[in-house]
Formats: structure tokens, C-alpha cells, sequence
């Protein structure tokens, strides 16, 4: 019998997906033999796009990743990955601000789940400052974003705040 595979998650409200959000993913895609992408459908944020939109563009991003799929998730992230055979949970971590914060979670997540473990993935240097809070932003006043985001994300921020038809 082989090993079972090595499945990791990368959770986050992705509103919208970042240059710095792929970077992690391209990353940790090399990780494991399969990543899931995971929008959290009961995020305490208050989002721009909706939960389809933002399976959309991560999907249309994503397109030509076959070890990546996108999915969707509420309550408790351990439960999905439980749910999901995954054997971590992938974040990353920008500035040392972010690293209190996920120690804090992942101390939560291993308590509720000892089989789950967490990776931590430091931001490259270009997108240590980049967050999807930043860009949307930048784009609701009608400026381009794509040296931090897809083209297509670009477009639905401009097309979300009214600078596109």
C-alpha cells in the first residue's frame, strides 16, 4: 500500500486574492501533493465580494494549477481539514505583528487537532506589505493594482467600485 497523500489548506477570506496570497500558494503547492485554497464562507470581515466571486477568480487564477483546487468552508478550520484528510494547515505571515496572531490560532488548532499541524510561510520581501485591505483601497479610487494583484482581479475591483462597465 503507498502513503496516503500529502494534503495541505490555505485558508483566508481572499477578498480579493493578492500577488502575495499566490506567492503562498505557489509555494506551498510544492509542499504537498495537493492544496486547497479554502474561502471562508463565515468570515467575521465584512468582504467586497461575495463568496462565488471570490471562488471565481481564485478558480480563474488558479486555472493551470492542477494540484490546487478551490474550495469553500465554515466553522471551524480544524473540522475542514479534518473533513478534507489535510495534514497541515498553511499561513502566512507578513510582519512579526501577523506571527502573534497565528501562534495564537495555531496553539487553538492543535489543542482541537493534534493530526493537523501548521506551516508558516514567511512573505517574500515585495509582498511583506501587501494585503487585500491595501488594494481594495487603492482600486476604489480608481487606480490600477495589478503590480499586486491578477489582472483579473484588477478588473473586478474597478468594475466593483464603478471605474469599469
Amino acid at each position: 500500500m503507498g502513503s496516503s497523500p500529502k494534503i495541505g489548506v490555505y485558508p483566508g477570506s481572499f477578498d480579493p486574492i493578492t500577488n502575495g496570497h499566490l506567492d503562498i500558494v505557489e509555494r506551498a503547492r510544492l509542499l504537498f501533493d495537493r492544496l486547497v485554497v479554502a474561502v471562508a464562507v463565515n468570515s467575521s470581515k465584512k468582504c467586497l465580494f461575495t463568496v462565488p466571486e471570490r471562488v471565481e477568480l481564485i478558480q480563474e487564477v488558479l486555472i493551470n494549477t492542477p494540484t490546487v483546487e478551490v474550495s469553500t468552508f465554515s466553522g471551524l478550520l480544524v473540522d475542514f481539514a479534518y473533513e478534507i484528510r489535510a495534514t497541515a494547515i498553511v499561513r502566512g505571515i507578513r510582519a512579526v505583528t501577523d506571527f502573534e496572531y497565528e501562534y495564537a490560532i495555531y496553539q487553538m488548532n492543535r489543542d482541537l487537532n493534534q493530526d493537523v499541524d501548521t506551516v508558516f510561510l514567511l512573505a517574500v520581501r515585495e509582498h511583506s506589505f501587501l494585503s487585500s485591505s491595501i488594494i481594495k483601497e487603492v482600486a476604489c479610487y480608481g487606480r490600477d493594482v495589478t503590480d499586486y494583484a491578477p489582472e483579473v482581479v484588477n478588473r473586478a475591483l474597478l468594475q466593483k467600485f464603478g471605474h469599469l462597465t
